[in-house]
């Protein structure tokens, strides 16, 4: 083969690779031109003037190590004393309630703090829709490796208390509690129970969660000494 012949055939196999490579890596490859192309998203660590702690300002503290949820396995449980038990996919929560953001210190008592944008919905509306039993008076949560803690029902139907899955701009991670952190305003932080896969509701008051049944305060007001009741 001569040498014009040799370096056409060389080209023709150049077109061939590069039409192939477009087939496999498809129009997604880049932005249609004037079309959003979207990017991951940073944390952000200020809000409306006021600094934020980062999402990894946290302490490992769970009773078993980070849970590591397969999403699309996962379910959320709200039943007990409602007049129906609802079970939720991840997906399914986040479409069907509206999104709320707020920033909420959480203060832990092994004596550090991090302040958060916090995002996710009402834990009233999750309530509300599975219909609370006039006998109710108690919501008890269960996280995925066994943690519980319960608080009085007027403390979610009373309040904007919402149950997170995104903090400062970003899916929350999973060693702060992904899918789900309860967001416990004014509570300390044990209160705040992450992988959260159920919501309880009860007519028993005196339930203890896992901490509260080792001496720490029931109701985990910050204003108040967390051992005891």
């Amino acid at each position: 083969m001569n040498t014009g012949r040799l370096a056409a055939v060389v080209i023709v196999l150049i077109a061939v690779i590069a039409v192939a490579l477009v087939v496999v890596r498809g129009p997604s490859a880049a932005p249609a031109p004037g079309s959003p192309y979207p990017l991951a998203p940073v944390e952000i660590r200020s809000y409306q003037g006021k600094d934020l702690s980062s999402v990894n300002d946290f302490r490992e503290n769970s009773i078993a190590g980070p849970q590591h949820i397969n999403i699309s396995d996962y379910r959320l449980t709200v039943t007990g004393l409602t007049n129906r038990t609802v079970v939720y996919t991840y997906d399914e929560v986040l479409a069907k309630y509206p999104h709320y953001s707020k920033v909420v210190t959480l203060h832990c008592v092994e004596g550090w703090d991090a302040t958060i944008l916090w995002e996710g919905v009402l834990v009233r509306d999750l309530i509300a829709d599975a219909g609370a039993d006039p006998r109710a008076n108690t919501v008890i949560f269960t996280a995925r490796d066994g943690y519980t803690t319960s608080f009085p029902l007027t403390y979610f139907t009373q309040r904007d208390i919402i149950m997170a899955y995104r903090m400062n701009n970003v899916t929350m991670p999973v060693e702060r509690g992904y899918p789900f952190q309860l967001v416990a305003e004014d509570k300390w932080g044990y209160k705040w129970i992450k992988w959260i896969e159920k919501i309880e509701l009860s007519d028993d008051p005196s339930y203890r969660g896992y901490w509260e049944q080792r001496g720490y305060s029931d109701s985990g007001d910050l204003n108040s000494s967390f051992s005891g009741n």
